[in-house]
């Protein structure tokens, strides 16, 4: 045989057997990779972002700052650090970037220059910062940090002896506030502003009192006035859902309220001019779902107005453009992440699409930009088929293109499930719902396949055209999979969204069901096939569809409310459901509370369901899911608890819970498929 015909079959051999896609596995969650948090120099020239992936000895999400030119060239590690790295921000001449990085036991503050290419650590603090912002002319670094406070001390016991083993002290709070999901018990204390020399040295405490700053800062271009956003009313702690825009003066600290109306003000940004401060708002009116609106106001907080009043957008952020005409705003639409431009005389034009793909397991909104002085936008970019790479729109181009491919090695070998749009009519009020259906890799339409719903949460929040995790390997195991946007659901307006206000569960259940009847009717969806599974919101929604009806093969509950008595005055958000959620608070409605309780229906339930919870969920308590267990069990339901070690309502934090999340939810499902 010749060398020749050998090297031929050798490739040939190659080309059957060696590079043959496979469907996506479970452990590549350890090889995706995806972008986060770009920032762009001042000139447009480069940018800089935090690369995430996940550690598979330590099973966790890992990030470091990587930097390439604007055009893609040049990509590499900005330092040589083996420590997490997040919060990169240019300095305004674009010659340093300061970051935030692991040092030690905490996080510290790090200077990059752009000409030498070092790095050098530059503080000494007793926690981590946050919202790391430069001063006008570079001199300076402003930041946000914690500082403990002690706890309250009812009473005192005689001190143990020498040597013996009592029980640890008790634990004592005095506050509206005490834990938090996914952190645990709160230490007692207040984030408090700070200053700094960007060449290190001593800091300077900015605020004072028994208030919370956290957020986006703002200088004066002379940077004798910063802005932000906190609540220092006196009775903040129970109007939590307020906030004003204050401006505090640098040389006496002096701290003026610059807004005064009831309702989040945010975000406060100075334009280049420094003529106006830009920031997002709404009135609060007590509602289930408002959306942010840009608004504008002069310095002193005088001549307020609402830039987006004519348009039907939740923003989520804005950047001013150099010449301070207009801003730079990202929103969500249809369930899609966008890039619009509105100037100061209101007129808007959209810029770009598909911004997302930072939230690995499953669709929801996501992402994040930044402008450069030249018009040119860096953003995080996502389509079904990839998580976020890095796209840029320059000002005079009209299409958007990626200057990253991160995963491009990994998908070469997998074959990933077709996502498709779908919009069907609601049978309660003919209302257009809108939903995707992700098809299983080599899809073949003459075949039956199992067909699986899956909920979203929040459920003021959306699924979108976006990479999923999880929805791409329940379709790599042979399920069709259908997840939608109903009633409730954002980026359709604010009267979309606020349909559930005191209606929760309501008709975003026939929404849902109305979405499987389409699937039905166009021949992918088959009667005796039908699965349904979702989370928090989603698991509410879940254990109320099987409470409903009776159509469903499987159902798998994960981390849901189904008592709303219960669930409302444990969780660690106990304060935040009266009058948004349901009138009153459990004690003064209690009627209305059950009857939208998925509980109030379990002497309904016949679907065999699985019941999936954290043990550390303190956002949808793990007693929650085991009413609905032990109630299932007690009517000799098929039942199944799985309650997850070291997970708390963000399940999938950890790549092993994620993956333990969809092997559970698979295998619960495969015993009730005949196909």
């Amino acid at each position: 045989m010749t060398n020749k015909v050998l090297t031929l079959l050798l490739v040939t051999l190659q080309f059957t057997y060696g590079f043959q896609k496979e469907s996506l596995q479970l452990d590549d969650i350890f090889e995706l990779q995806y972008a986060s948090d770009p920032q762009i120099s001042p000139d447009g020239r480069y940018v800089v972002y935090r690369k995430m992936g996940h550690d598979k000895m330590k099973d966790r999400a890992t990030g470091s700052l990587w930097i390439m030119k604007s055009d893609g060239s040049d990509h590499h590690k900005l330092t040589s650090r083996e420590k997490s790295e997040s919060i990169a921000r240019w300095s305004p001449s674009g010659d340093r970037i300061a970051f935030v990085s692991s040092a030690g036991e905490g996080s510290e503050v790090f200077i990059y220059w752009m000409k030498s290419q070092q790095s050098a650590k530059i503080s000494q603090l007793d926690q981590g910062p946050s919202s790391l912002t430069w001063t006008p002319d570079g001199k300076h670094l402003a930041f946000s940090m914690f500082i403990p406070s002690p706890a309250p001390v009812i009473a005192k016991i005689p001190a143990k002896p020498k040597g013996a083993k009592w029980a640890a002290k008790p634990r004592v709070t005095d506050r509206l506030k005490h834990e938090s999901d996914g952190r645990g018990y709160m230490k007692p204390g207040f984030s408090h502003l700070f200053i700094m020399s960007a060449e290190g040295g001593a800091m300077r405490q900015l605020t004072s009192g028994d208030y919370n700053h956290r957020g986006q800062l703002s200088f004066s271009a002379d940077a004798k006035r910063l802005y932000f956003s906190a609540n220092r009313n006196e009775n903040w702690e129970y109007d939590f859902r307020n906030s004003e825009i204050y401006s505090l003066n640098m040389d006496n600290l002096a701290v003026t309220a610059i807004t005064d109306r009831q309702g989040p003000d945010r975000m406060p940004k100075v334009s280049p001019d420094c003529q106006y401060i830009a920031y997002l708002s709404f009135e609060d009116k007590v509602q289930a779902h408002q959306s942010m609106k840009l608004q504008l106001m002069k310095l002193d907080g005088s001549e307020k107005m609402v830039l987006t009043d004519e348009l039907d957008l939740d923003i989520k952020n804005m950047y001013w453009d150099a010449n301070a005409g207009g801003l730079y705003l990202s929103y969500d639409e249809n369930g899609n992440g966008k890039i619009g431009y509105i100037d100061l005389k209101k007129k808007f034009r959209p810029l770009a699409s598909n911004v997302g793909g930072t939230t690995i397991g499953r669709p929801y909104a996501s992402g994040s930009m930044s402008v450069s002085n030249q018009g040119t936008v860096v953003y995080t970019h996502s389509t079904p088929e990839r998580p976020s790479d890095l796209a840029i729109k320059r000002k005079n181009n009209k299409a958007p293109y990626l200057i990253t491919q991160l995963n491009e090695d990994l998908f070469a070998n997998r074959t990933l499930g077709q996502v498709e749009e779908i919009w069907y009519s609601s049978s309660f009020d003919q209302r257009p719902i809108q939903g995707w259906i992700v098809y299983p890799p080599n899809y073949d339409a003459s075949k039956k396949y199992p067909f699986m719903v899956e909920n979203h949460g929040g459920p003021i929040s959306n699924y979108g055209d976006r990479f999923s995790f999880e929805m791409q390997l329940y379709a790599a195991s042979g399920y069709i999979v259908f997840y939608p946007n109903p009633r409730g659901s954002t980026s359709y307006g604010e009267e979309f969204a606020n349909l559930l206000y005191h209606n929760y569960p309501g008709e975003d259940y026939i929404d849902v069901m109305d979405g499987v009847d389409a699937c039905i009717a166009k021949g992918i969806a088959h009667e005796d096939q039908l699965f349904v599974a979702g989370g928090s919101a989603g698991g509410i929604m879940s254990a109320w569809m099987i409470g409903k009806n009776d159509r469903f093969e499987a159902a798998v509950v994960v981390k849901p409310v189904v008592n709303w008595i219960s669930k409302t005055l444990v969780a660690d958000n106990y304060y935040g459901y009266a009058n948004t959620r349901f009138p009153g608070q459990p004690w003064e409605n209690f009627e209305a509370y059950w009857n939208f309780s998925p509980l109030s229906l379990v002497e309904n339930i016949q679907t065999p369901t699985m019941v999936m919870v954290g043990m550390n969920d303190l956002r949808t308590p793990p007693s929650e899911s085991k009413q609905l267990y032990h109630a299932l069990k007690l009517r000799k339901v098929e039942t199944v608890l799985v309650e997850i070690p070291e997970a708390s309502h963000g399940i999938a934090n950890r790549p092993s819970n994620l993956m333990t999340k969809i092997a559970h939810t698979l295998a619960w499902f495969n015993r009730y498929t005949t196909l």
